[in-house]
C-alpha cells in the first residue's frame, strides 16, 4: 500500500521538532500534528515569520524565543470546575471511596496554570479529606507554574466559576475562597498547603511516585498515537491498585491496549478504577 507522501512543510516541521528536543529538551515530535501546526503557524504570525526556515533559524540562533515558542504551542485552555459533571461525579462516588485512606496522594498531570488544583483543592477541604491529602501538579512549561503557585486568576471569571460551583455540589458560598484585588481573585494560601508544583514532561519523564488518584485531563487528545499509548503506560504504573484515574471528556481508555485493567466508575464520566 502507497503511504501519501508527507508535505516539504510536514518534513520541516518534524526536523524543527526533533532539533528542539535535541537542543533544548522540549519533546513535542509525538504531538499531534494537525494540532501542533496550528499553533506553529499562530506563533510564526506573532513573530513575522514567514516560513519553517525563518522559524529555526530564530529558535536557534535568538535563544530567548524559546521561552515564547513553548509559551505559544503548549496548549493552556483551562477553567475552574471544567466539566462539573466530572467532579459531581468525584464527590458522590469517589470521595467515599478514598475515605478509606489514611493518607491520599494524588497526581494533576499537565495542571496548566491551576485552575483545576484549586478547584480540586476546594473540594477536598469541604470534603474534610484536604488535611491528609498532597496533591503534585505538574506541567512541561515553568511558566504556566508560575501562574498557578500564585493562585491569582482574573476576577471577571468568577462569576462563571460560581455557577460551575455549585453545579459540583459546592457546599459554601464560593467568594469565600478567594480575595479581590483590583481586577484579580487571589486565592486563600490554605488551598495549596497541601499542593507541589512541579516541572514534568509526560513525553520524556518517568513515574515519580504511586498515587490514589490521577487526573490527566483534555491533555491526551494533544498526542499521537504513538506518545497516548506511552502515557497511559506512565498513568498506570504511576497508579496503586484500585487507584483512580481521571480523563477529559474527550478522552477515554477504549481501544487502548490499557482499557481491560480499569472498571469506569460511572458512565461517561471518565473515572476510572484500576483493576488489581
Amino acid at each position: 500500500m502507497n503511504l501519501p507522501k508527507p508535505s516539504l512543510e510536514d518534513i520541516e516541521i518534524k526536523l524543527l521538532l526533533e532539533g528542539i528536543y535535541q537542543y533544548y529538551g522540549y519533546d513535542y515530535r509525538n504531538y499531534a500534528l494537525s494540532s501542533l501546526k496550528r499553533r506553529i503557524h499562530y506563533f510564526m504570525r506573532s513573530e513575522n515569520l514567514n516560513n519553517i526556515s525563518a522559524l529555526q533559524e530564530r529558535l536557534f540562533h535568538e535563544q530567548t524565543s524559546i521561552t515564547r515558542f513553548v509559551l505559544s504551542v503548549t496548549v493552556n485552555v483551562t477553567s475552574m470546575f471544567r466539566d462539573p459533571s466530572f467532579y459531581l461525579a468525584f464527590r458522590t462516588q469517589v470521595i467515599p471511596l478514598l475515605r478509606t485512606y489514611p493518607f491520599i496522594r494524588i497526581w494533576h498531570a499537565g495542571c496548566s496554570t491551576g485552575e483545576e488544583v484549586y478547584s480540586m483543592a476546594i473540594l477536598l477541604q469541604e470534603e474534610e479529606l484536604y488535611h491528609r491529602c498532597r496533591i503534585y501538579a505538574t506541567d512541561t512549561n515553568e511558566q504556566v507554574l508560575q501562574t498557578a503557585k500564585s493562585g491569582i486568576f482574573p476576577l471577571k471569571k468568577m462569576q462563571e466559576y460560581t455557577q460551575l460551583y455549585l453545579q459540583t455540589g459546592g457546599k459554601r458560598c464560593f467568594s469565600e475562597y478567594y480575595t479581590a484585588a483590583y481586577d484579580s481573585a487571589v486565592f486563600r494560601t490554605s488551598l495549596r498547603d497541601n499542593v507541589i508544583f512541579a516541572q514534568h514532561n509526560l513525553a520524556t519523564d518517568s513515574s515519580f511516585n504511586e498515587f490514589n488518584v490521577i487526573l490527566c485531563r483534555n491533555v491526551l487528545i494533544y498526542f499521537n498515537k504513538i506518545l497516548q499509548k506511552q502515557v497511559h503506560q506512565l498513568l498506570y504504573n504511576s497508579l496503586c491498585t484500585f487507584g483512580i484515574l481521571g480523563l477529559g471528556r474527550q478522552e477515554s481508555l477504549k481501544f487502548t491496549s490499557y482499557e481491560q485493567y480499569y472498571q469506569e466508575i460511572i458512565r461517561g464520566q471518565k473515572l476510572y478504577r484500576r483493576l488489581n
